[in-house]
């Protein structure tokens, strides 16, 4: 297992154990030796999973203090376009985001330390996404900014968006607790 850095401080694409033959792949994508060795968590407080279609965005998702987490994200079937957005103010990578494709032919996830907000674009149809989460969901500190104020070009015209991340604050109204 490898940490490759991203753009963004602390953000890394993570490389795991992939082996693949006539039978199909096999992807580890957690070792608890290993992440403490890489300085990563391994104190998961919840798993979840997320199926989308082509054209769908999901984001841009983050809980706010004193319930923020790190988040360790896969794509597990189909590609995507998973995309960070450093809201830490005293970060030197503050504002800036990253656009990374991950797809299950590679198993290569993404490492998002807390104070980030997460989202991807489905680019295949059948999308499914993994996600590892060190905090439990609280709904109160459930946040987002609008997927489409931050200055990244998705690639697509009319994506499918829902209702609520449409209501995000627009990023530069954004007030961030981090």
């Amino acid at each position: 297992m490898d940490l490759i850095p991203t753009a963004l401080e602390g953000c890394y694409q993570v490389s795991p154990f992939f082996a693949k033959d006539e039978r199909g792949t096999f992807v580890k994508t957690f070792h608890a030796e290993k992440f403490p060795a890489l300085g990563l968590p391994i104190d998961w407080r919840e798993e979840y999973y997320s199926s989308s279609r082509k054209g769908v965005i999901r984001g841009m998702h983050f809980q706010t203090p004193p319930h923020e987490h790190e988040k360790l994200v896969y794509c597990m079937q189909g590609q995507v376009l998973d995309v960070v957005v450093d809201l830490r103010k005293a970060s030197p990578t503050y504002g800036m985001h990253i656009a990374v494709e991950l797809d299950a032919a590679s198993g290569q996830g993404l490492m998002i330390p807390k104070g980030m907000a997460h989202g991807f674009l489905a680019l295949t149809e059948d999308v499914l996404m993994a996600y590892k989460v060190t905090s439990v969901y609280s709904p109160e500190n459930d946040f987002g900014i609008r997927w489409d104020s931050f200055g990244l070009d998705w690639g697509i015209d009319h994506p499918i968006v829902s209702s609520r991340d449409c209501t995000h604050p627009a990023f530069p109204d954004f007030e961030s607790p981090f």
